[in-house]
């Protein structure tokens, strides 16, 4: 049997190809005592699951380097909240009070949720407390302290040193009417406190000062060092990569374009230009961009208030390179693979298991599941119960699995309050029943009196041929029209679990009394 290392080293999930193409970078390289990755976050607005995804993503790469190489590892979790605050974000309270505030760095806005010194503190408190919630192991570095704490320093006298260097490749990409007015440096005021775009007069390289009127006619010089000055946005990047030493950093499509300008601004600054990884952007509802500003898309509060953190976990392991929709419907489904995949996992060889979600989203030590049921079908249990809390759920889990108690079966327990709330304010109100047509009528009274004749075992493979029988006995074809009858007028949803598995979970009784409900138009009139 290949060893670990050995299966690591020709895997093709992602995060492997990622840490071989690393570790020929290091070892090809200038000798180093660690390898060094990095993830940004602009703390403009509240953070968004797009963040998180970096820092997840970023660590499953640094795991699987770890498999690779013993090479130590650290991740930094850079915040850019020395930038200035160009636009309120529309997700905030007290948004007149931040309009007074424009143009200022993040970190001397003052919170419009009066909880930290400064809106760049609240936003990188709530990013820090996400990460935490999944025990991610990274150092945190605020821009603000990098700048005024000296850190930056040497690279930024170098910056000045180097001024015609980065303006040539910042220059080469602006349309000509920038072009006239841009610099590489932003300087905060000393009186405002805000960071200005305007021309500089001067960049005196000897001294490492700046020289530029403020717009009122006065002119200011202050040096580039010690927090008084601060890169633009592209430049920033690569000037950290140099400052730093990254040798792996990952961003959306949207930087895709600026990789050149990244990479070459940090050779001019004496660095070597990191690995990069592009992944595709994600999708609200409506398939537009989600943004920190406009708050569209799913935050990951959201998610975790209907699914555990696994699940979401799985949903950024998946296709990384393709863009993807992120709204509330997608989390049944990540659930219930995510269990699917602990499930497979334990019957996989080496190589098959390196190219499991899990191993990625568990560190190569996966759980076993407890599901006894889908997520999907504990939602649809939900809904024909009308349940209110977890225990309702409990009622029919007990009978259908005599063993599963919630002490045993922890992660069930979990998904059965997930699966209530999400009952309650997704499905619930969305929910619509339908009469059956004069057809489906005559095929669901006949699996009624089959159901409520059925002297055989309650295995839900069982049940399922009966359904399958009575759907091929009353012609319905393709079949899966009956199955979609059967949970439109039953469950008011088009989609469902295999609906043998749900009569076994909810009792052939209950079921029966379900379909006579139905049929009587009790469950359209209570819809209504």
């Amino acid at each position: 049997m290949a060893s670990l290392r050995e299966a690591a080293m020709t895997s093709k999930a992602w995060p492997f190809e990622e840490a071989r193409a690393l570790l020929k970078r290091v070892e090809g390289g200038p000798a180093k005592d660690h390898v060094l990755f990095e993830t940004g976050y602009g703390p403009s607005g509240l953070p968004h699951i797009g963040t998180f995804g970096e820092v997840l993503r970023t660590t499953m790469i640094r795991r699987a380097f770890e498999v690779i190489s013993e090479m130590p590892t650290r991740l930094i979790v850079f915040s850019d909240d020395l930038d200035g605050m160009r636009k309120v974000p529309d997700n905030v309270p007290n948004t007149e009070m931040l309009r007074l505030h424009l143009q200022q760095p993040l970190t001397t806005v003052p919170d419009p949720f009066g909880e930290y010194p400064s809106f760049g503190h609240h936003n990188n408190a709530m990013l820090r407390r996400f990460l935490d919630t999944f025990g991610f192991q990274y150092e945190f570095v605020s821009a603000t302290e990098f700048y005024r704490s000296g850190a930056f320093d040497p690279t930024l006298r170098l910056a000045a040193e180097r001024y015609d260097a980065i303006m040539e490749i910042m220059l080469a990409s602006l349309r000509e009417e920038r072009q006239q007015t841009y610099s590489c440096f932003l300087p905060i005021h000393p009186e405002t406190g805000r960071v200005l775009y305007v021309p500089l007069k001067e960049v005196n390289a000897k001294d490492g000062t700046i020289t530029f009127d403020d717009g009122s006619g006065r002119e200011w010089t202050l040096p580039v060092t010690g927090g008084h000055v601060k890169l633009q946005w592209k430049p920033d990047f690569g000037a950290r990569w140099a400052a730093l030493g990254v040798d792996f950093e990952m961003y959306g499509k949207d930087h895709s374009t600026n990789t050149p300008i990244y990479d070459g601004i940090c050779e001019v600054l004496g660095g070597r230009a990191p690995n990069h990884m592009v992944y595709e952007l994600f999708l609200d509802e409506v398939g537009g961009k989600i943004s920190k500003s406009k708050g569209n898309g799913l935050t990951i509060d959201e998610w975790l208030e209907f699914a555990a953190t696994e699940s979401l976990s799985y949903f950024m392991y998946q296709k990384p390179r393709t863009a993807k929709r992120l709204h509330w419907d997608v989390i049944p489904k990540n659930v219930d693979e995510y269990h699917q995949s602990l499930r497979g996992y334990a019957t996989q060889t080496p190589e098959q298991q390196l190219q499991n979600a899990v191993w990625h989203i568990h560190g190569g030590q996966p759980p076993a599941s407890d599901m006894v049921v889908p997520f999907a079908m504990l939602l649809n249990l939900a809904s024909v119960s009308g349940a209110e809390d977890k225990e309702t759920l409990w009622r029919f889990l007990r009978r259908y699995s005599p063993e599963a108690t919630p002490e045993t079966h922890p992660g069930l327990d979990a998904a059965a309050g997930y699966a209530v709330r999400y009952f309650q304010k997704h499905v619930k109100p969305t929910r619509v029943f339908r009469a059956p047509t004069e057809a489906e009528r005559a095929a669901m009274e006949d699996l009624a009196a089959r159901l409520r004749g059925h002297e055989g075992s309650h295995d839900p493979e069982e049940l399922q041929t009966i359904v399958y029988a009575v759907g091929n006995e009353h012609g319905f074809q393709p079949l899966r029209d009956w199955f979609k009858a059967l949970y439109e007028v039953l469950i008011g949803a088009s989609e469902g679990p295999r609906f043998g598995g749900f009569v076994a979970l909810y009792g052939v009784e209950e079921t029966v009394r379900l379909i006579e409900r139905a049929l009587a138009g009790e469950l359209v009139g209570e819809a209504a």
